[in-house]
């Protein structure tokens, strides 16, 4: 049950702070933006979103009562979490002058627990033919 709950809430605030973010991004910082600082938060916003569905997805279709379940869970949220916030930071970091570049390696750690998530979803779907 706790799961479900981390599960659903983070799918939640990941989708509401990724259409405040989108929103903030498209018209206030729009014109401070460079075209790659842009780019980058579009990436950032869209992984968000799209891992908001994919979690409250999971949260009303699996049980989370198996380690596995539990993995694919934790690997979205943690994943989601690292790979769009560090862009964030390095984006806004940028726009201050002073870029926090101990995040560049965080992006694709997060990019990384997202495939784990991926892979382990699909393993689970797998793993139930046979």
């Amino acid at each position: 049950m706790e799961q479900i709950l981390l599960t659903q809430s983070a799918g939640a605030l990941f989708g509401f702070l990724g259409v405040l973010l989108g929103a903030f991004g498209a018209h206030a910082l729009k014109d401070k933006f460079t075209g790659d600082q842009a780019r980058a938060f579009e990436t950032g916003v869209r992984y968000q979103l799209l891992h908001a569905v994919v979690l409250l997805v999971l949260s009303f279709n699996l049980s989370f009562t198996s380690p596995l379940e539990g993995y694919i869970g934790k690997a979205f949220v943690l994943g989601t979490f690292l790979f769009s916030f560090s862009i964030y930071g390095l984006v806004f970091s940028e726009l201050r002058g002073r870029k926090w570049r101990f995040l560049g390696p965080v992006t694709p750690l997060g990019g990384l627990l997202l495939l784990v998530g991926w892979a382990l979803l699909g393993y689970s779907f797998v793993a139930h033919l046979f």
